[in-house]
């Protein structure tokens, strides 16, 4: 066995083929059978069902994937968790939510780069629950999200901002009552696999309201789009960090009883790269208008 196999064995889970496994970690697909058969012949397992015309992971191979991934991530944590487990240098991958890839990351990661400029963040957009399984498989260091219900044992969740939700209507409408216009313009919904989708959809019901449906979207400004050219009304979060350009539509409050997007960086708790997420934070913290002070993240 080797962490060159591990690798490979991961890969073969995360995309589901030889053939997709064998280009992700650069061999060819032959390569990639004969790593597996390697690891099964030495484990005394079946790793694979290979009675499908694609072979899947058996239990057991779910299972010794899932050890792999600590091995891998161990591996890879060896060196700098000895001699620079705080440098603020290297490759960071960041997940963020759509909402915040037009405001906040940016404006959050210039203030990474000005300061550190040996640490390179790659972003990789996603829905909160995805990105926090990936956190788990070890593919992102961390990620922007908005607080799911529960926070799963092992993550280390920090509060960046509040962001109440807010309807969004086309420029010049005369009426400023949310409830009457959700009843009677049709509804651009914001994807219900979001945690955010799921608070509007909550909310409707506890308002009784019945929306006349139209399209469901996940990108903020795909959904103001579609608001602009008056084709319905939609929810979504005030963004905590305003949009330089920002498209002209009415904006208008929920009411007192709003549903309050709780947005924050999440990450595992036992994370080598403390010093990392510390700045991250401080990071997005400033973004969003908070201050921190001197002595460490607030």
């Amino acid at each position: 066995m080797s962490i060159r196999m591990l690798r490979t064995l991961i890969a073969v889970d995360e995309h589901k083929t030889f053939s997709a496994a064998a280009e992700a970690v650069h061999v060819t697909h032959a390569a990639v059978s004969q790593q597996m058969r390697a690891l099964e012949d030495e484990w005394q397992i079946s790793l694979f069902d290979r009675s499908k015309r694609t072979p899947e992971l058996t239990p057991t191979g779910r299972a010794i994937v899932a050890k792999a991934r600590d091995v891998v991530r161990a591996y890879d944590n060896l060196v700098p968790s000895v001699v620079n487990a705080d440098a603020l240098q290297g490759d960071v991958a960041l997940g963020a939510v759509p909402t915040t890839l037009t405001g906040l990351i940016p404006l959050a990661i210039s203030r990474l780069k000005a300061g550190f400029p040996d640490l390179h963040v790659q972003v990789n957009p996603g829905l909160t629950n995805p990105l926090m399984s990936r956190i788990e498989r070890g593919t992102l260091d961390a990620a922007i999200v908005s607080r799911p219900p529960v926070i799963p044992p092992g993550f280390e969740y920090r509060h960046i901002a509040d962001e109440p939700l807010q309807l969004l209507a086309a420029k010049g409408t005369t009426c400023d009552d949310p409830l009457d216009l959700l009843a009677t313009r049709p509804f651009i919904r914001f994807n219900r696999d979001a945690v955010v989708g799921q608070m509007i959809e909550g909310w409707l019901q506890r308002k009784g309201i019945r929306v006349q449906e139209s399209m469901e979207l996940d990108g903020l400004e795909a959904i103001s789009s579609m608001v602009y050219a008056n084709l319905g009304v939609s929810i979504v979060p005030a963004s905590c960090v305003p949009s330089q350009h920002p498209i002209p539509i009415e904006r208008f409050p929920l009411g007192d009883d709003a549903p309050v997007r709780d947005l924050g960086l999440i990450y595992l708790r036992d994370s080598l790269r403390t010093r990392v997420m510390q700045e991250i934070e401080r990071a997005l913290l400033d973004s969003a208008g908070i201050t921190t002070d001197a002595e460490g993240v607030a």
